[in-house]
């Protein structure tokens, strides 16, 4: 391959990072490596014959796949699955880095912080992938990484809380959930649960700032049971240790086997596998605090990798 058809390759990577890959066979994520490695052969090879019809649209050049993909290799690209992270603007990031920096000397503080959040677990038909094309170092590029979007397959809604000595409640949540069901839901599962931990008064309430938290009835409600709330980043998810501990959840669901098809079963192994966590793992998820707002500030706020 010439040096000028090399500069037209990188350009036709460069300028499309992310391949949307369709097709049934191709979403499918199972327990079995074998299948999976067959499954990113496949994949890996409709991802070269695309760039090959590219580069040949643009150089009206012929070059085969195998050319491609060494060439693609010693320039330090290769077909990744894109990192999932929440799109951060300007502003947010801004605020991000503030938060951390402001943070940046909390050590014992973070073992006073009750976190919480909502998740949605899917039914297990299957899981799409989007690659990217990129350098080693390039994983938490912005270019590189995937915006993360509500998702709109059949599944559980839930609610769940911890602190570093232990789970809270696991809640299922029905339909659209409002202010008023918020604020029954804390009423109703949090306070019981605070008032068997020891010192209450001086726990910190996390939640991020989805409006059911920020509205004025939820707002109010929380002053007049004197919850302190920690002041949340917009766009940070991987400042919140509990998204980690939904990928455990989600893991351990997964390694259980079989999937559950149905809602009512999905709900059971979600409550079975919630009370078999750990605590180990969750005092690790605490203790990555300090090392999560440093990279926080080592991005100036951009997504990292927690």
């Amino acid at each position: 391959m010439t040096e000028r058809n090399k500069r037209a390759l990188l350009r036709v990577v460069k300028k499309d990072r992310k391949a949307i890959l369709t097709g049934k066979i191709l979403y499918t994520i199972t327990t079995s490596h074998t299948v999976n490695s067959l499954l990113t052969f496949i994949l890996t090879l409709i991802l070269y014959k695309e760039i090959k019809n590219n580069l040949t649209d643009s150089t009206s050049k012929v070059v085969s796949e195998k050319t491609i993909q060494r060439e693609l290799h010693e320039s330090g690209y290769f077909g990744r699955v894109g990192a999932r992270k929440p799109y951060v603007d300007e502003r947010n990031r801004k605020k991000r880095l503030n938060w951390a920096k402001e943070r940046k000397s909390w050590k014992s503080e973070w073992e006073k912080v009750i976190w919480s959040d909502e998740s949605y677990f899917r039914l297990f038909n299957g899981d799409g992938r989007r690659w990217v094309w990129r350098q080693p170092m390039e994983r938490y590029k912005a270019d590189c990484l995937i915006p993360t979007q509500k998702s709109k397959q059949d599944g559980i809604m839930v609610w769940g809380c911890f602190h570093k000595n232990g789970l809270g409640p696991l809640v299922r949540l029905e339909g659209r959930v409002n202010s008023r069901d918020y604020i029954n839901l804390l009423q109703g599962r949090f306070l019981p649960y605070l008032d068997t931990l020891g010192d209450k008064e001086n726990f910190i309430f996390q939640e991020d700032n989805a409006p059911i938290h920020k509205s004025r009835l939820s707002t109010e409600w929380k002053a007049n049971n004197n919850l302190i709330n920690l002041p949340w980043p917009p766009q940070s998810p991987d400042l919140n240790p509990i998204e980690h501990l939904w990928d455990v959840l989600e893991r351990k669901i997964r390694a259980r086997g079989p999937l559950p098809k149905n809602k009512e079963k999905l709900w059971q192994r979600l409550q079975e596998e919630w009370l078999q966590i750990d605590n180990s793992v969750i005092q690790t998820l605490v203790d990555s605090m300090p090392r999560r707002v440093a990279a926080v500030i080592d991005s100036k706020g951009s997504p990292t990798k927690y």
